[in-house]
């Protein structure tokens, strides 16, 4: 038989357990004192009751202190409330004083309303004046309000004042007008800048410049003048005069420049500008 036959039929090890327990007993039996096998279901019972009843004491020791707090705060909240109850009564009193005051005057009101010639001491009657001459009796007597009224209206120096403003007035408006007459009128003057071609290169610029010039105009003014060359060794007169539009026009300027037809070809206004 080999040994793993002999193996398969032992069966001491499927029976180790019941084995180790009589084990246990005997040496139990020869010591004489049972050994402490820890059971590890029963000590985490214990465990879980021990942490139940930690937990109910500190519960209970919790309850235990809050228990005067909530007194003390139950005996706050009762001792405002009587306060306000108080506070409250008092504002009740205070407002139904009010209310009978306040009733008080308008009966009060009411009668004075009612009875305005008993608020109010009659005058007593003037006396008649017996004694003294009758101007002095017309100028002690009282003076009717209508007459008073009448005098307030009246007014003894207003028409004199009026006719003062009037006359102010009308010579100022007088010295205004003879100011605004005497004040120049603005004259519209233009400045203007005329090209005066030649006829050709022969031309005597200095001549041609000379019988420019001597067109003369009232509110006609000649400024400076030079010559531009044009090409071909030609050159035109550019000049500058300043005129008075309402006396001078182009169109004299033209008309009396080209008179000169041995010098002047045309006549060009380069530039118009009013001043």
């Amino acid at each position: 038989m080999s040994s793993a036959d002999f193996l398969a039929q032992e069966k001491i090890w499927f029976d180790k357990p019941r084995y180790d327990a009589a084990e246990r007993r005997f040496y139990e039996r020869v010591t004489g004192s049972p050994q402490a096998t820890p059971n590890v279901g029963a000590n985490s019972i214990l465990q879980d009751i021990a942490r139940a009843r930690e937990n109910i004491q500190k519960s209970l020791a919790g309850n235990a202190a809050a228990g005067p707090s909530n007194g003390g705060e139950q005996g706050e909240l009762i001792s405002r409330i009587s306060s306000l109850e108080l506070e409250n009564q008092s504002l009740y009193k205070v407002v139904d004083d009010l209310r009978a005051a306040l009733s008080k005057l308008e009966c009060r009101v009411c009668v004075l309303e009612k009875s305005p010639a008993a608020a109010s001491p009659a005058r007593p009657p003037a006396a008649p004046h017996t004694n003294g001459t009758a101007m002095q009796q017309k100028i002690s007597a009282p003076i009717p309000e209508d007459e008073d009224e009448d005098d307030d209206d009246l007014d003894l120096f207003g028409s004199d004042e009026d006719d003062e403003a009037e006359k102010l007035k009308e010579q100022r408006l007088k010295e205004y007008a003879e100011k605004k007459s005497k004040k120049p009128a603005l004259i519209a003057k233009s400045s203007i800048l005329l090209d005066v071609k030649p006829w050709d290169d022969e031309t005597d610029m200095a001549r041609l410049e000379e019988c420019v010039r001597s067109v003369q105009a009232d509110g006609l003014l000649w400024g400076t003048s030079k010559l531009v060359a044009v090409g071909y060794g030609i050159k035109k007169l550019q000049i500058a005069c300043v005129v008075e539009d309402d006396k001078v026009g182009t169109d004299l300027l033209e008309e009396e420049i080209t008179k000169f037809e041995d010098f002047v070809q045309s006549v060009d206004v380069a530039a118009f500008n009013k001043i």
